[in-house]
C-alpha cells in the first residue's frame, strides 16, 4: 500500500546497490534543457478519474455504480482550460495497461486474480502491458490505443506537452505482452528460473518455492469472484516489487508486483560496467556514446525499447516510478538513448535519498526529481507547526547546486491533499504554501488535479481511505466535479470561494511562466528580517528573486490568523546587487495588482512598510 512505498525503498536501495557520493562535486552547466530558460508548470491528472461524472461514490463500486473516466473526456475545451491556467505539461497518470478486476476477454485480455490485485480499479504501478493502454480509459477497448494516440494529438494541438508513467522497478505479477512489437520477447520468457540470480534474468527467483499469497486483505471486500480461491500459480515464487525475498510476502509489501532484475546481484554488487569517474561532467551525448559497444543486462534493454515507443508516438517525457530502486547507471543507459531521439524530453523521476540526488541527476541524466523529503515536506511542518519557515532557507542553500532539478509540489497521487485536515486543513491555508512552492526556485512547478478547486480528498473509495484521492478505486473527485459540470469545463458548478481559490492558482501559475526574476537569483531576506524586527511574525518567510529586466520580493504569511504589519528590511547586500541608489521606489503587488508599497533606500538599506494578510503571500515587483 501507499503507506509503505516509504519504508521500503530506503531498505531496498541500499541493499541492491549503493552508488558514489557526488554531493561536494561542482556541476557543469550544460544546458541540455529547453526548460532552463522558462518556469514550467506540470498538471498531473489521474486519468481515470479526470472525467468521471458520476458522483454516486460507493466504497468499492464498480465501473457500473461509479463510472469511470475516458480518454476522450479530455475535449478540447478541457485541454485549453488546462493550458490557460498556467500549464505547460500534461501528466497522464495510469495510461499503461496494468492488472484490475474486470472483465475484458472479448479483447483478448485475460482476466488479472483479485488476490494480487489492489482494490477493484487496480494499481496503475502493476503494469500488465507496457505495449498498450488501460482499456478501461477507452470507450472502444478494441481502439484503446489509437483513442490514447488521439489524445496525444489533441493535447498537442492544446499547446500542451504529454507526460506518462513508466515503472521500470517492477511490473505486474500477472505481465502479459499481448501487444508486443514483431520480435519483442516478454518479461522473463528467456529467464533460467532455476536460480535466483542470472545477470540477463529479467527477475530474482525463490527456487522450489511456490508464491503464497500474504495474510490481511481481503479481495473485494468479501465478494465472491471465481479467481478468488486463496492461490495464484507462481511456480518458482519470485522477489516482490519492494524487494522482499518471501515466497509468502507480507501484506504491507508490494505484493502484486514483482521485482525486475538489472543486473544487480543479490548481494548488492553490479554486474555491468560501471561508469567512469568524471562523467557527472558529461552530456547526454557522451553518455550515449559510452554505452554503444557495452554488453548490458537484458532489462535495461526491454525498457530502453518500451521508452523509446512511447517517444516514438509522441509522448514527451516520463515519470520515473521509484527511481532510486534501480541502479543510475541503467538511466545513464536509458536516458541518454531518449535524449537522443528527443533531446527536449521531459524526464521526471521519484528519489527519496538526499544521499542520492546528485546521483541521478548527474550520472543517471534525469532532468527533475521530487524535492519531497526536503521542500515538500518542510512546509508541510510548518503549516502544521511542527517548524519555522526559517529552516527553508537552508534547504535552499542545501540543493543552490541542483536546485533547478528539484520538481515542487505540494499534491500528488501518493500524498494527502493539500486541502485535507491531515495537511494544511483548509486549501485558503495552503496558498501561501503553494506561493513558495512555486516561486522560491528554478524548478518546475506540479500541481494535482483538484488541487486548484480544494479537492480535499474526503472520499472512503474502498481500499483507497480518505485524505488522498485513490488510485486504486473507482471513485469520483467532487470539487474537480464541479469544475468540470458534466463535460462544460466551465466551473459551472463551483462554489464562490472554489472559483476564488482556481483564480489564485490562475493568477498565480501564469505569472510564474512569464517572470524572469524567478528563473534569476535567489536571496533570503529572513535572517535580516528576523535579528532585532519585533514586528517580524515567526510565521512570516521573505526572499528576492530577480532577473535583469525584473526585481521580486517574495512575502508569505503561513498564519491563518495573524495579520503583520512590519517594516521589511531590505539588506546593503541585495541593494547593492540591485544597483539601486538611494530614494523611494515602487513594489507593485503582482498577483492581483491592487497594493503597492514604498522601498525607501537610505545609506544604502532598504525598508518597506508591509501590511500581509493571513494565509496571504505578497508577490512585490520592483517598478
Amino acid at each position: 500500500m501507499i503507506k509503505s512505498k516509504f519504508i521500503a525503498v530506503g531498505v531496498v536501495a541500499t541493499m541492491l546497490f549503493s552508488g558514489c557520493k557526488t554531493k561536494d562535486l561542482k556541476m557543469s552547466e550544460v544546458k541540455e534543457d529547453p526548460s532552463n530558460d522558462k518556469k514550467v508548470v506540470v498538471y498531473q491528472v489521474f486519468t481515470r478519474l479526470f472525467g468521471n461524472k458520476n458522483t454516486n461514490n460507493k466504497p468499492w463500486g464498480t465501473i457500473e455504480e461509479n463510472g469511470v473516466g475516458k480518454f476522450n473526456d479530455f475535449t478540447d475545451t478541457a485541454l485549453h482550460e488546462i493550458k490557460d491556467l498556467g500549464v505547460n505539461y500534461i501528466w497522464y497518470t495510469g495510461v499503461p495497461h496494468h492488472a484490475l478486476v474486470r472483465d475484458y476477454t472479448a479483447y483478448g485480455i485475460s482476466n488479472d486474480d483479485p488476490e494480487v490485485v489492489k482494490g477493484r480499479a487496480g494499481s496503475p504501478y502493476a503494469v500488465k502491458d507496457y505495449y498498450n493502454v488501460n482499456p478501461d480509459l477507452a470507450v472502444n477497448p478494441a481502439n484503446r490505443l489509437q483513442e490514447f494516440e488521439a489524445l496525444i494529438k489533441r493535447t498537442h494541438n492544446a499547446g500542451l506537452k504529454v507526460i506518462v508513467d513508466i515503472v521500470p522497478n517492477h511490473i505486474a505479477r500477472k505481465y502479459e505482452g499481448k501487444s508486443n512489437p514483431s520480435g519483442v520477447k516478454d518479461f522473463g520468457a528467456d529467464d533460467d528460473v532455476s536460480v535466483e540470480y542470472k545477470r540477463d534474468n529479467n527477475f530474482y527467483y525463490i527456487p522450489n518455492e511456490h508464491f503464497e499469497i500474504p495474510d490481511g486483505d481481503v479481495p473485494l471486500n468479501g465478494e465472491k469472484n471465481p479467481l478468488i480461491d486463496g492461490k495464484f500459480d507462481e511456480n518458482p515464487a519470485k522477489w516482490t516489487g519492494n524487494g522482499s525475498r518471501k515466497f509468502k510476502p507480507d501484506q504491507n509489501d508490494w505484493y502484486e508486483t514483482v521485482k525486475v532484475n538489472y543486473g544487480v546481484r543479490p548481494d548488492g554488487t553490479k554486474d555491468f560496467p560501471e561508469l567512469p569517474a568524471g562523467f557527472d561532467q558529461k552530456s547526454y551525448q557522451e553518455h550515449f556514446a559510452f554505452w554503444q559497444d557495452k554488453d548490458v543486462p537484458n532489462s535495461w534493454k526491454k525498457f530502453r525499447d518500451i521508452a523509446l515507443y512511447w517517444t516514438d508516438k509522441g509522448v514527451d517525457g516520463f515519470r520515473y516510478d521509484m527511481a532510486e530502486m534501480v541502479p543510475y547507471e541503467f538511466w545513464s543507459f536509458m536516458n541518454s538513448s531518449i535524449k537522443m531521439k528527443n533531446p527536449n524530453a521531459f524526464l521526471l523521476a521519484e528519489v527519496y535519498n538526499p544521499n542520492e540526488y546528485r546521483n541521478y541527476i548527474r550520472l543517471g541524466k534525469m532532468d527533475y526529481l521530487y524535492d519531497k523529503v526536503e521542500t515538500y515536506d518542510k512546509l508541510k511542518d510548518i503549516i502544521r507547526g511542527k517548524s519555522s519557515p526559517d529552516e527553508l532557507t537552508n534547504i535552499q542553500k542545501g540543493m543552490s547546486d541542483i536546485e533547478h532539478h528539484m520538481l515542487h509540489f505540494l499534491d500528488n497521487h501518493d500524498e494527502q491533499r493539500l486541502a485535507s485536515p491531515e495537511f494544511a486543513e483548509t486549501p485558503e491555508r495552503g496558498k501561501p504554501l503553494m506561493v513558495v512552492s512555486a516561486t522560491i526556485s528554478t524548478s518546475p512547478t506540479m500541481i494535482y488535479f483538484g488541487q486548484e478547486v480544494g479537492e480535499a480528498g474526503n472520499e472512503d473509495a474502498g481500499f483507497g481511505k480518505r485524505s488522498r484521492t485513490s488510485i486504486f478505486d473507482y471513485i469520483g473527485v467532487p470539487n474537480h466535479q464541479r469544475w468540470m459540470n458534466n463535460g462544460k469545463f466551465d466551473g459551472g458548478q463551483l462554489s464562490d470561494s472554489e472559483k476564488q481559490l482556481r483564480d489564485f492558482y490562475k493568477r498565480l501559475l501564469n505569472f510564474t511562466i512569464n517572470s524572469s526574476a524567478l528563473m534569476g537569483s535567489f536571496e533570503e531576506l529572513q535572517s535580516v528580517n528576523r535579528v532585532n524586527n519585533q514586528d517580524y511574525d515567526a510565521l512570516l518567510y521573505s526572499y528576492a528573486r530577480w532577473s535583469e529586466k525584473q526585481k521580486l520580493i517574495v512575502l508569505a504569511n503561513f498564519s491563518s490568523e495573524k495579520q503583520s504589519e512590519f517594516n521589511l528590511k531590505v539588506p546593503s547586500s541585495l541593494i547593492l546587487k540591485w544597483n539601486l541608489k538611494d530614494g523611494e521606489y515602487q513594489l507593485k503587488e503582482q498577483l492581483y495588482q491592487t497594493k503597492t508599497f514604498v522601498l525607501k533606500v537610505q545609506n544604502g538599506e532598504g525598508t518597506a512598510k508591509v501590511e500581509i494578510q493571513p494565509s496571504e503571500s505578497l508577490i512585490l515587483e520592483l517598478k
